[in-house]
């Protein structure tokens, strides 16, 4: 599989996760502020691998050059 391919398919899976989560908060679903706190720290976790992913990205693609 393409590099390329490979990442964007990574960063697509963790915004779907990360979607799914933010949809879970929005329709009330945490039954407590322990549980809320727990959903947005795997948000937050997922926002950071999404960074580092596309931080990857960006440097193959400027190794190429």
């Amino acid at each position: 599989m393409n590099p390329d391919k490979l990442l964007t398919y990574v960063v697509t899976e963790i915004q779907k996760l990360r979607e799914d989560q933010a949809v879970f908060l929005n329709g009330g679903g945490a039954k407590d502020f322990a549980d809320y706190r727990h959903v947005c720290g795997i948000i937050r976790g997922l926002t950071h691998a999404e960074t580092i992913v596309k931080d990857l990205a960006k440097r193959m693609e400027y190794s190429d050059e």
